[in-house]
């Protein structure tokens, strides 16, 4: 086994890796950007080696740079993690060149899977189902639509060096088919250095069924069941979870021989995940092989009590695999769900920020948290905005249901808009909940997905309104009245006003403080709270009730994070708000920061509410900007290549 490796990745996966090694006695070695600096997984790795600037392209992508932190540190393997260089032939090459160890397939397995087109040609003729489509290499647009013409829509356009959703676009008519091949062209190019795409024929209400597999040195192969990743959204993974519903023993044994064949045909060594596209009366198509670990792979380690990190390292050390196919058995059910930095509220736009406050479900038996972030830490926007991946186990899906809900609601994060309210509007859909799951699960069950605010009641505006007088420290235990903020006068107590606002409602709150707590008048209601308040936690009583939980003043908002639902007050201040003017004119401002792409109008052309006007990119996916109105664009203030801030005036624009 080795003794020190290094970890050529950062966030949640090189600290999950971390944990492996940790408990077998293994150094580890981080790599990290300008922007990775004080990040999780510098802070556990035993040793740090920066090596380069904050883009991808620039750091984490250069191979020299990795290979040369190696040879510094004394590390005598390298393992990727996803993304970045895991599914890189020549960095596999490179680390063999060198005498250090790439944890990961051979690279012939990854020059013969990383080509989608390649990859298909290979199935074929090792048997395996395939998808209607063309594969080939001509690639310019009138030949490319032609093929989907003659598929029939809706085709499907996919980045043949692609993965996570990148370079991938639905296309419902020809008309519909130059644009999004130019998209898909331009984020494939942006996120894997090749803009090659392949079209395949859409298969209507497809499963996404894919099957672990593992081989070693020694001719080896198993496969380690399938998980089903049909939650999707952009063709990127909300919702995994393992086995899946509805699977029969004779269809999972076929799928598990189809996904063993295709790696044996590549002579596949180590972690490997086949991906298959399955029609709901049961046929499956070869998709693509992922060589590398998945980000979903925690569901398969929980339901077959294996850690396939550690598995990766024993290939790679040239042991054999530690279990037979016989060996392997299903125990339980296990769902994982991706907890993002990003607005539901904006369609899905990633979000920035410092974690100024972060609390995640406690670990137990039946729940896992895999998080590359800690409070404090920030989402910046070079990256994938992940904040941590949230799986639960139990004996049976609607019991690993059931703690999954209640994982959902245990998350408390500010500082970023998060996705922790649609996950769990998500799993509760009657879609979801009852298995009846496809790749068009999400807009499918789009009414109960919209976004649905809880409203607070009378007692969450007391509660809001009494946290709202109290210091955000614990309360001092001297006995000084110029310590307390409890309205404390010389001759009394004197009222406390406080303005309140959740979302378009504002409410005032008047707190009268007397020895039992506070009575708050909120103009029609009078209600009477009692109880503690130290810090952030809370447990206050309201007519007859008791209330827990913790807040967070932040920015000019007070979170409530209570038993049930988050809530977010905004807390003014009437004075200032008296001489506040409402800003005239209108425009189109930047929603996170990222570089322009291209300009989709032109100066004072009339356009309708919805009309795309701007593409930007971040976090290396594309994103459309939309006229927020019927209107006039008046002019822009960027050109395709500027690099703009969160906030920045892109368009001028008048609403009629």
């Amino acid at each position: 086994m080795f003794d020190k490796i290094l970890i050529a990745n950062r966030g949640e996966i090189a600290c999950r890796v971390i944990v492996t090694c940790r408990r077998l006695g293994i150094a580890t070695v981080a790599v990290y950007s300008d922007a990775d600096r004080d990040a999780r997984h510098v802070r556990l790795a035993d040793e740090a080696i920066h090596i380069g600037p904050a883009p991808a392209a620039e750091s984490y992508l250069r191979g020299e740079a990795i290979l040369d932190a190696a040879r510094r540190s004394g590390a005598q393997a390298i393992h990727p993690g996803y993304g970045f260089l895991s599914e890189n032939a020549d960095f596999a090459r490179a680390c063999a060149e060198v005498g250090i160890v790439f944890i990961g397939p051979p690279a012939s397995a990854i020059d013969a899977m990383g080509d989608k087109s390649a990859a298909k040609a290979l199935m074929q003729q090792a048997g395996v189902p395939l998808t209607p489509g063309y594969h080939g290499q001509r690639q310019d647009a009138d030949f490319l639509r032609a093929q989907a013409d003659a598929i029939g829509y809706p085709v499907l356009i996919k980045a043949s060096a692609g993965g996570g959703g990148k370079g991938m676009r639905k296309v419902e008519a020809s008309t519909d088919f130059d644009a999004a091949l130019a998209s898909c062209q331009r984020e494939a190019q942006s996120a894997f250095g090749n803009a090659h795409v392949l079209v395949e024929k859409y298969v209507e209400r497809p499963r996404h069924i894919e099957i672990q597999v593992f081989g070693d040195g020694h001719g080896n192969v198993v496969y380690l069941f399938e998980r089903d990743c049909s939650v999707q959204r952009r063709h990127q993974k909300v919702l995994e979870e393992a086995p899946a519903p509805g699977m029969t023993p004779e269809r999972r044994a076929a799928m598990g021989r189809a996904a063993t064949d295709a790696a044996r045909a590549v002579g596949y060594i180590g972690a490997g995940t086949v991906e298959f596209i399955a029609s709901p009366i049961g046929d499956f198509y070869f998709m693509e092989m992922n060589t590398r670990l998945q980000v979903e792979h925690p569901v398969t380690e929980l339901i077959t009590g294996t850690d396939l990190v550690e598995w990766q390292l024993r290939v790679a050390a040239g042991q054999p695999l530690p279990k037979t196919q016989e060996e392997l058995h299903i125990h339980g059910h296990a769902i994982e769900a991706r907890l993002y930095a990003e607005d539901a509220d904006r369609g899905f736009l990633p979000s920035t920020g410092t974690l100024r406050h972060l609390r995640l479900p406690a670990a137990d038996a039946h729940v896992r948290v895999d998080a590359g972030v800690e409070q404090g830490d920030a989402i910046s926007p070079y990256y994938d905005p992940m904040i941590a991946k949230l799986i639960v186990h139990d004996v049976d899906r609607d019991s690993a249901l059931r703690r999954m809900q209640r994982a959902l609601a245990q998350c408390q994060v500010v500082g970023v808009t998060t996705n922790a309210a649609f996950l769990r509007r998500l799993v509760l859909t009657d879609s979801f909940r009852s298995a009846n799951l496809d790749t068009a699960l999400i807009e499918r069950e789009r009414e109960a997905l919209d976004v649905q605010h809880a409203e607070p009641d009378a007692a969450d505006w007391a509660i809001a309104a009494v946290l709202a007088t109290q210091p955000s420290a614990p309360a001092p235990t001297t006995a000084s009245a110029w310590e307390h903020n409890d309205g404390w006068r010389l001759c009394g107590r004197t009222p406390r006003r406080v303005l309140l606002q959740h979302r378009e409602q504002r409410r005032t709150a008047v707190l009268h403080a007397n020895d039992d707590g506070w009575r708050v008048e909120l103009e029609d209601d009078v209600i009477a709270v009692s109880g503690r308040a130290d810090g952030r936690c809370f447990a206050l009583q309201v007519d007859g009730r008791l209330r827990r939980g913790e807040h967070v003043v932040e920015d000019g908002a007070l979170y409530l994070f209570g038993e049930d639902r988050p809530l977010r007050f905004e807390l003014h201040d009437p004075v200032a708000d008296a001489d506040q003017t409402a800003a005239e004119g209108g425009g189109l401002l930047a929603p996170m920061p990222g570089r322009v792409i291209a300009l989709l109008a032109e100066p004072g052309t009339r356009v309708a509410r919805g009309t795309p006007l701007l593409v930007m990119e971040a976090m290396k996916m594309e994103h459309t900007l939309q006229a927020p109105a019927d209107g006039t664009v008046q002019g822009f203030r960027v050109k395709a290549g500027d690099q703009v801030g969160d906030g920045a005036v892109l368009v001028d624009f008048e609403a009629d």
